[in-house]
């Protein structure tokens, strides 16, 4: 379950490239915290602490701003193409007790069948749950699965989420494994073995 981390932050009254580029040289991560009808507030962050506290999914960040606490949902990393750095982010605000909709992966148990193979079709599915207890994944448990599909009401759930996804969804697919198409000679030699 997600848990918040608190940083402080600054507003920033700079908008542009070059004043978001002199951001990222001073250590700061411009960003931006929407939400709930109110204005946007653009902020700026440290850098090393956010980098570490977005490193999971669906990171809930509980910011102080001009000595407001904001506890906010990462809605959107934009990173540098090369280097992988954070420079920017997209904050959702939320509230204690309020649902929201985040995408959690897929964590499969088990073993299928003897000689057949796993095709995982989803690797992420959207999940309906409170803000503040954001489960990391939802389990599908594949074990001894026969050939055929397996679909979303197969998906086992932490307390208190909630499925966004029809339950007929096909999740994932037990099947044989595809055969490969082997060169002629290698192709001989398996028949004489």
């Amino acid at each position: 379950m997600s848990e918040t981390q608190k940083i402080a932050a600054e507003t920033r009254d700079d908008f542009g490239k070059g004043s978001a580029r002199q951001a990222r040289r001073d250590g700061k991560i411009p960003a931006v915290i929407y939400g709930h009808g109110a204005d946007p507030i653009h902020i700026l962050l440290p850098a090393r602490e956010t980098t570490l506290a977005v490193r999971t999914a669906n990171a809930v960040l509980d910011l102080v701003v001009d000595g407001q606490e904001h506890i906010a949902l990462v809605k959107d990393i934009q990173r540098h193409p090369l280097r992988q750095t954070v420079d920017h982010l997209d904050l959702l605000t939320v509230k204690k007790g309020e649902k929201v909709q985040v995408e959690v992966n897929v964590h499969v148990e088990g073993e299928v069948a003897s000689g057949l193979v796993l095709n995982l079709e989803l690797n992420t599915v959207p999940v309906l749950a409170d803000a503040l207890n954001l489960p990391e994944n939802v389990t599908l448990n594949v074990e001894g699965a026969e050939a055929g599909t397996l679909t979303a009401d197969a998906l086992v759930l932490p307390k208190g989420a909630e499925l966004e996804l029809e339950a007929d969804v096909v999740v994932a697919v037990v099947a044989e494994p595809e055969e490969q198409d082997l060169p002629e000679e290698e192709a001989a030699e398996a028949e004489a073995e």
